[in-house]
């Protein structure tokens, strides 16, 4: 297994860092911190939580196709969170924190699966030549 580079562990770091802050935050706003549940709290649990639990594994051992993936889910709490901005004026401070995580995690994911995807000499341009 080869060493990753600073800014590829920084980036992991970053992403795991907007990960577990979703994965807390969530629930927490959604079942505790609101005022108004318009969801129950097992919906808002199931629909909130439940996606984040899908690259868990893949996130916590580097695989960086997951990092790259997991972007799509992420694209839900964006979605989230400039709704509520929008929206709700009541919850625009949790609606920022869920935003500032989402998008951690994107930024993160996105550049630890570029880079440790070179570092380990993947590349979607030699498996085009390949063909």
């Amino acid at each position: 297994m080869s060493k990753q580079s600073f800014a590829t562990s920084t980036y992991k770091k970053l992403a795991l860092t907007g990960y577990f802050g979703l994965l807390f935050f969530m629930p927490l706003w959604l079942i505790v911190l609101t005022d108004s549940p318009s969801l129950s709290p097992t919906l808002s649990l199931v629909m909130f939580t439940l996606p984040l639990l899908f690259p868990l594994k893949g996130l916590l051992t580097g695989n960086p196709y997951t990092y790259a993936w997991s972007n799509f889910v992420v694209m839900i709490y964006f979605l989230h969170s400039l709704t509520a901005l929008w929206v709700s004026a009541d919850e625009r401070l949790w609606a920022l924190v869920e935003l500032f995580f989402a998008t951690m995690m994107f930024i993160g994911g996105t550049y630890y699966a570029k880079y440790r995807g070179q570092e380990l000499g993947l590349s979607i341009r030699e498996k085009k030549k390949d063909k």
